[in-house]
């Protein structure tokens, strides 16, 4: 696995992490995050592009989760009124994701398990929090669960899903991003691709949602990717 040597020092990574990155099927150690499938992100004030092309890999995705009694934990960002992100508090977004709002709900016809587990983020005013690992509980629900890999897709691959696989390696898990369940924003037209790189480089790896569900091939233990 190409993963850097001072990261795999900093992270206390050992064989394990190239164990769990020998296989594509999900099994016992492995959670699906689903992040960030929100009204707001999909059809609403800060849609992404062709957003709604991913509710139907990620529902694909979680049913196969399920089907194995894997965890499923569904993100959303939960913001206060004046977060510090919008715009009218010299943020880069409009308006978004307010709690308990409609465009902060789940967008229709997201089949979420419903043992899912919610969490919620960027919840502090003053605080921008892009990652699902930053301020919230699922690294501890990961633990909690003997997590040691996670499969994550959603919104967007430049800002959250990117944010949160940097923090999940820099904790220790394992991460196979869901490629065809993910869009960028893309402010700047190549910014998805840059997350990509990041990510790969990093030591992330790269599947679609078929290989997942449908119990694809074995990966190698030194590649990025099924495909």
């Amino acid at each position: 696995m190409a993963v850097d040597g001072e990261l795999l020092a900093n992270t206390g990574y050992d064989i394990a992490f190239e164990v769990a990155m020998s296989r594509i099927t999900p099994g016992d150690g492995d959670a699906l995050v689903v992040v960030d499938l929100q009204n707001d992100f999909v059809t609403g004030s800060l849609a992404v592009p062709d957003a709604p092309a991913v509710v139907d890999p990620l529902n694909r995705a979680m049913a196969a989760f399920a089907a194995r009694g894997l965890p499923v934990f569904a993100t959303r960002d939960w913001h206060p009124p004046d977060h510090c992100s919008f715009r009218d508090r010299g943020g880069p977004w409009p308006v978004h994701c307010v709690a308990g709002t409609p465009g902060a709900a789940f967008v229709p016809g997201l089949r979420l398990p419903p043992d899912a587990v919610h969490i919620h983020k960027a919840t502090d005013r003053d605080t921008e929090a892009y990652s699902a690992l930053a301020g919230t509980a699922l690294g501890d629900e990961l633990r909690a669960r003997k997590v040691r890999r996670i499969f994550v897709g959603g919104l967007a691959t430049d800002y959250c899903v990117v944010n949160t696989v940097r923090d999940a390696i820099r904790l220790g898990f394992a991460v196979v991003v869901l490629g065809d369940a993910c869009r960028a924003v893309n402010v700047q037209a190549d910014d998805g691709a840059k997350a990509e790189a990041e990510m790969r480089r990093l030591g992330t790896a790269f599947a679609s949602v078929d290989e997942v569900a449908g119990a694809g091939p074995a990966g190698p233990t030194t590649g990025q990717e099924w495909r």
